[in-house]
Order: structure tokens, then sequence, then C-alpha cells
């Protein structure tokens, strides 16, 4: 089994004003993502998950334990390394889109390449199309911000994770503006991709029926991490 993110020990402290302890919001967390499959991990506010989300992506350091993303220890690597490494192997989709006013699809979908040199630089546009023309808006690679429905727009978000051929998609919340039916149709997508594509999927979610179509499901709760839906009663997770 290839491995895509394997997590030991991770912990995360957080020192707050007006408190003498840190507040500790992960705690002791192992978890192994493989290759080419997909989590969940469910939880409610407060309960650490955008704080993991975060650690899987190279965002944030843990204050204990280690992080290897596809075979690399990434726990002490430089910050440009980290950076580097997270551009080239990670797609991050989220629920507030971050999308440009004014601007295309295809100007949205290109940006992710405007920060890179060489060939992928002058096809920026050729590949934003194929981009768009994979999660189904051949049609509308001209079409504004504006002009483009809900499902529509995350689809562009989709595009612009998917832009730079990550392994690994980490999808924060990413129907949670769309009306059941396009969140549906969306996660239809996410999960296709990942599963034709061999890529890695980490969905985080306060969707429970959304969750279970994931390949296994976590539950995060005062920081540590169970296998399984709480109300299936989890047990703490190691792996």
């Amino acid at each position: 089994m290839t491995v895509a993110v394997e997590l030991s020990g991770v912990t995360r402290r957080f020192k707050l004003r007006g408190r003498k302890d840190p507040l500790t919001v992960l705690d002791d967390i192992s978890m192994v993502v493989p290759g080419g499959g997909s989590i969940a991990i469910v939880g409610l506010s407060g309960a650490g998950k955008s704080t993991l989300l975060n650690i899987l992506g190279l965002l944030d350091r843990p204050d204990e334990g280690t992080i290897t993303l596809f075979g690399k220890d990434t726990t002490a690597l430089p910050e440009r390394e980290r950076a580097s490494l997270r551009g080239k192997t990670i797609g991050f989709v989220f629920q507030q889109l971050n999308l440009l006013s004014g601007r295309s699809a295809r100007q949205q979908v290109a940006v992710p390449l405007l920060y890179e040199g060489g060939r992928s630089l002058r096809r920026r546009n050729e590949l934003a199309d194929e981009a768009l023309r994979r999660v189904g808006l051949a049609e509308r690679l001209h079409s504004k911000v504006s002009e483009l429905s809900g499902g529509e727009q995350q689809r562009v978000a989709i595009a612009r994770a998917l832009i730079r051929d990550p392994r690994l998609i980490l999808a924060d919340e990413p129907t949670g503006a769309l009306d059941p039916v396009t969140a549906a149709q969306v996660m239809d997508l996410l999960f296709a991709t990942a599963r034709e594509d061999g890529r890695a999927l980490i969905l985080v979610t306060h969707d429970h029926v959304l969750a279970r179509r994931a390949d296994r499901v976590y539950t995060l709760d005062a920081g540590r991490l169970y296998t399984g839906r709480p109300e299936a009663e989890p047990e703490p997770s190691r792996k």
C-alpha cells in the first residue's frame, strides 16, 4: 500500500492570554492515509479540525510528533522546502472559495501557475482549459465569477486545486455553502477525481452523511482522533 500521509503522535498547543497552561488543541494524533483512498474527518466546531487540516497541509507545525508526506518526513523541513513541497503535492479546496472578482474562470484556475516559471507558466491557459474541462466547465472558460452559479464556482475552485496535479487533496467543508443537490454533484466530482487519478482525498466536514461516502471515517473530539462516527462509540485511533 502506498502511504500518502502518516501522522505519528502529533500534538499542537496554543498559548492563550490570561491562561496559565497552554491549550491542547490536538492530542497525540496518529493516522495513516493511503494513496488513492479517501478519508473523512468529522467533528463539532472547535474540535480542532482546522488545526489538523493546517498541519496536514504543511501550513502549521506540531509541537510534538512527526508528519510524513509520501515517504518524506516534513516535520523539521525549512519553510521554503515545506512551501515548495506543499505547492507540488497538495491541492486545497475550501468552503471560502477565494475567487477573484472580475476574472474569468480560466484566469482563476491559472493563478497557481503564475508563481511558476518555464513550461507550466507558458502553458497556463492550456492547462487551465483542460482542468476546467475535467470538472465539466468547458463552456464557461470566459465567464466571470458573477456569471457562475454556486456549484460552478466550487467547480472552478476544484479545477484550480487540481491544475498542478497534486497527489493529495485537502477539502475543508467544500459543500457547506451549497444546496444538497449541488453539494452531491460536487462531491461526486471530488471522489471520482481521487479514485480515478489515484489521489488521496482528506475531507473535513460536519456532515455525517457526506462523510460516510469516504473509505474511512474519523471523529475529532476535544483534540483526540477516533475511528468511526460518534454514534458508533468509536475507539481511539493510533493508525
